[in-house]
């Protein structure tokens, strides 16, 4: 059974398309990762998905669970951490983890078993009986997930989830996130920072003004890009001679980026051998020479013609968690 399937999915505010017939469908146990800039259309998709937000058209269903017409049913089976985190600053972390447990129908032992071994799982058991306002943001980002997993959700919906907090917390955010795939849990996260999508997603959608204009894994997505490449740098009396020695190596065109030469490494590391051994032939000495795949950000450069995080306009209002 697949996780998400969404299939033609229209959203408008007014004069504004935010989703423009969005299909995307991936199957149980991984990370889908939702990459594109502010206002691309990532959190408009997510309320779709978990009932926040009823489309203009289009059909989706999550866990099995028709999310247009039986929104409930799928409530029961998602968790939701959306961008800002939706907790009570004047409760305890254990107290707002086990309010959430009981708007899940849990019972009061349950929820408060729940509790502690999600807050164990994200390392805030030694601060859950402190008022949230005493929390650093790090911390209330953890404990937004921590209330979003104590339903024990068949499909957990991350809306960028580290934005706005600091590195140390966001890498402890990614251990967790990865720890949850591990125990079963299936993810779709949204975000716009690209070494995120490329550590985290076992897929990746990109998403531009309202539209999934490519889809694959990180390393489907950097081929079609164009490649690795074998990127040399010489000084500036020796370019002509290395250009030469290294237009049969790039096998045509040499192509230069730059103060760079630039070879099509269809061959990978073997092609960085062939360079190397082609000037040393010709008596240059590489100032620089390396074997480069393309990043993310050149994916989304050679799609999109603009950098991922760019400032655009801002996504449709973000969610607070949904419950029933």
């Amino acid at each position: 059974m697949q996780a998400v399937e969404a299939t033609d999915i229209v959203k408008t505010f007014g004069d504004v398309v935010a989703l423009d017939g969005v299909s995307l469908e991936f199957e149980e146990g991984i990370v889908y990762g939702l990459l594109g800039p502010n206002g691309a259309g990532k959190t408009t998709l997510i309320r779709v998905l978990t009932t926040l937000l009823k489309p203009d058209s289009g059909t989706a269903t999550v866990a099995g669970v028709d999310a247009i017409n039986d929104p409930v049913g799928v409530r029961t089976k998602i968790g939701l951490a959306g961008q800002f985190a939706a907790v009570d600053e004047f409760l305890t972390g254990r107290e707002n983890v086990e309010m959430v447990g009981q708007l899940y129908n849990l019972s009061k032992e349950e929820a408060s078993s729940r509790a502690d071994d999600v807050l164990e799982r994200i390392n805030l058991i030694d601060a859950a009986d402190r008022p949230v306002r005493t929390y650093s943001g790090g911390m209330r980002r953890r404990l937004d997930l921590a209330a979003s997993m104590v339903g024990r959700p068949e499909v957990l919906f991350l809306d960028e989830p580290t934005t706005g907090i600091d590195p140390g917390s966001r890498l402890d955010l990614w251990d967790l996130i990865e720890e949850l795939v591990e125990g079963g849990t299936t993810l779709l996260l949204t975000t716009q920072y690209l070494d995120e999508a490329d550590r985290l997603a076992d897929r990746i959608g990109v998403i531009d003004h309202g539209k999934l204009i490519d889809e694959g894994t990180s390393d489907e997505l950097k081929d079609r890009t164009g490649g690795s490449v074998v990127e040399v740098h010489v000084a500036e009396q020796d370019r002509s001679t290395a250009a030469s020695a290294l237009t049969p190596v790039a096998g045509g065109e040499l192509i230069t980026e730059g103060q760079a030469f630039m070879i099509p490494a269809g061959r990978g590391a073997e092609t960085l051998t062939d360079a190397v051994r082609a000037l040393d032939d010709v008596g240059v000495k590489a100032q620089d020479i390396g074997l480069r795949r393309p990043t993310l950000d050149d994916v989304f450069l050679t799609l999109t013609g603009h950098r991922a995080q760019e400032d655009s306009e801002p996504d449709a209002e973000p969610a607070r968690r949904g419950r029933r």
